[in-house]
């Protein structure tokens, strides 16, 4: 009972500071290109959505780790909406959250962790890899250079397994809420920016917390 309780009012508070943070962190960078929200306006909805991702933590992971899961919840949260609102994925959220799950792996799953450490790895050269042929063929830049990173974060998390199945989420989500905008009318035009890493940050929540999908069909 002292997990799940203490999990929820430790969503409170983290909700109040993501809400805060993504108004905050933009100011220090050039790269804002959406009008954001008032305070007022944006603080109960990621306050339940904090809250939410505590509780759905806790049903699926129960006990300590499921605190742990909700840090790792939180961490995407705030990472989806600024690259949703900014296309902006900063190197001091991505970056940390890679080296803790490593740790995280490394006491929790010790016998795999050489997979968690390589599906880092194989997680930044996949997306840089792409990102490299696209702009070399289209001669600009296709994918910013904090996906990459994002993905390698994701990897330290679930391992080298688990990175497909983030990709297909991801390409779900995002395929959804275009044909979502196309049926309330709003085309897509093929140069607009999509933010690929809120999309991924989605696929690596689901996939630590279901596993691979070859595993759950």
């Amino acid at each position: 009972m002292f997990w799940p309780l203490a999990t929820i009012a430790l969503a409170i508070f983290v909700g109040c500071f993501i809400a805060s943070a993504s108004l905050q962190m933009p100011k220090c960078e050039p790269v804002a290109q959406v009008k954001m929200s008032p305070l007022g306006f944006r603080l109960p909805i990621i306050v339940a959505s904090a809250i939410a991702i505590a509780m759905w933590a806790m049903e699926v992971v129960p006990g300590p780790l499921g605190m742990l899961t909700a840090l790792l919840g939180w961490w995407l949260l705030l990472i989806a909406i600024l690259d949703a609102e900014h296309f902006w994925l900063p190197d001091r959220l991505t970056i940390p959250l890679g080296l803790f799950g490593l740790i995280v792996a490394f006491f929790h799953d010790a016998v795999n962790w050489r997979d968690h450490a390589i599906g880092a790895l194989a997680g930044f050269l996949a997306l840089a890899a792409i990102a490299f042929v696209y702009q070399r063929l289209r001669g600009r830049e296709g994918l910013g250079g904090g996906d990459p990173r994002l993905l390698a974060a994701g990897g330290a998390w679930i391992g080298w397994m688990g990175l497909p199945s983030v990709l297909v989420w991801a390409s779900g989500a995002a395929l959804t809420v275009v044909v979502i905008n196309a049926v309330r009318g709003k085309q897509m035009a093929l140069a607009q920016r999509i933010p690929l890493g809120t999309y991924l940050a989605l696929g690596i929540w689901l996939t630590w917390l279901y596993g691979p999908l070859d595993s759950i069909l």
